[in-house]
């Protein structure tokens, strides 16, 4: 199970273009899902919306855009009038990896007999080919995960690409007709506490509030094989300064609000420290997960159909 991050800094997305914010904000701010409703980026997308309303004293509307592994949604936000009123909530996925499988217009399980991740490893070792993870398509998050965990571990299974996503690949495991997948907390965390699957290992250094009794990665015998979905907000290039400064603002706000922290950690949600939370430390960490992710899809032939 990967664990899961939130980063609640504004940071841009590359379309250069001029515009005033005057009196920001005077008008509804339109927030761009990148997937469909239900999903992870859009529950936490519902989450954030009326605190964030609440502290910009405007309306905050979700709008669904969904294509092509979030790359649509991505695009609707980078094309858009940089005037701080369409905002871009995605993850890993839609605004990292996705820059190395597709050429864009912009800047874990049947039951196995492992009962723990170094078993699960052994079997797989014993076993090349043998076992299958779900995942919801090339380049997607479980699958990039995956390879990046046969490249680290030295083991090789087969992918089995799912059109709906994660909840089809959590009843297709408790059926038994595949064998793992990298899943999200948000997602899958229901399931684990209901005993339909067993997660082996969370992959971070630290355990989940919302799940102590699963180990890391590094405690159940496979060091450093960290995979984390996280997200971020972002606003096309040439957004005014004020408007970053209090949409930067109203995230941090409805990140300090006691409520939805603790939906979110009920969710499996990690929450970065405040030092965190600015718009210089999610370039950076964007920039780090680029230099990190990029160069293994590219190793593994991963490119868009």
């Amino acid at each position: 199970m990967r664990r899961l991050s939130l980063a609640v800094a504004i940071a841009t997305v590359a379309l250069t273009c001029a515009a005033a914010a005057q009196g920001y904000p005077n008008r509804p701010v339109t927030l761009v899902v990148p997937y469909g409703a239900g999903g992870p980026v859009d529950v936490l997308a519902r989450a954030l919306s009326e605190p964030m309303r609440a502290a910009l004293g405007q309306p905050v509307v979700i709008e669904n855009v969904v294509g092509a592994n979030g790359t649509l949604g991505v695009g609707r936000v980078v094309h858009a009038q940089p005037d701080g009123y369409t905002v871009n909530i995605g993850n890993w996925p839609s605004n990292i990896t996705n820059g190395a499988i597709y050429n864009l217009n912009y800047d874990i399980q049947k039951d196995l007999p492992a009962k723990d991740l170094k078993e699960f490893i052994a079997w797989l070792k014993a076993n090349p080919d043998k076992a299958t993870e779900g995942t919801a398509g090339l380049g997607s998050g479980q699958h990039i995960s995956g390879v990046y965990f046969q490249k680290i571990t030295g083991t090789k299974f087969q992918f089995v690409p799912y059109k709906s996503g994660s909840a089809d690949i959590i009843r297709d495991i408790t059926a038994g007709h595949i064998d793992f997948t990298f899943d999200q907390a948000i997602t899958s965390l229901s399931h684990i506490n209901g005993g339909n699957v067993r997660a082996l290992a969370v992959t971070s250094d630290k355990r989940l509030d919302a799940a102590p009794d699963i180990p890391t990665v590094d405690e159940a015998g496979a060091p450093g094989i960290y995979i984390s979905t996280w997200y971020g907000l972002w606003v096309p290039k040439g957004t005014p300064q004020e408007a970053i400064d209090k949409l930067g603002a109203a995230a941090r706000a409805a990140m300090a609000d006691p409520a939805l922290r603790q939906r979110l950690s009920n969710l499996g949600q990690q929450i970065p420290p405040p030092e965190q939370q600015s718009a210089a430390a999610l370039a950076v960490h964007t920039k780090a997960e680029i230099e990190k992710w990029h160069p293994i899809i590219k190793e593994a032939g991963i490119k868009a159909e």
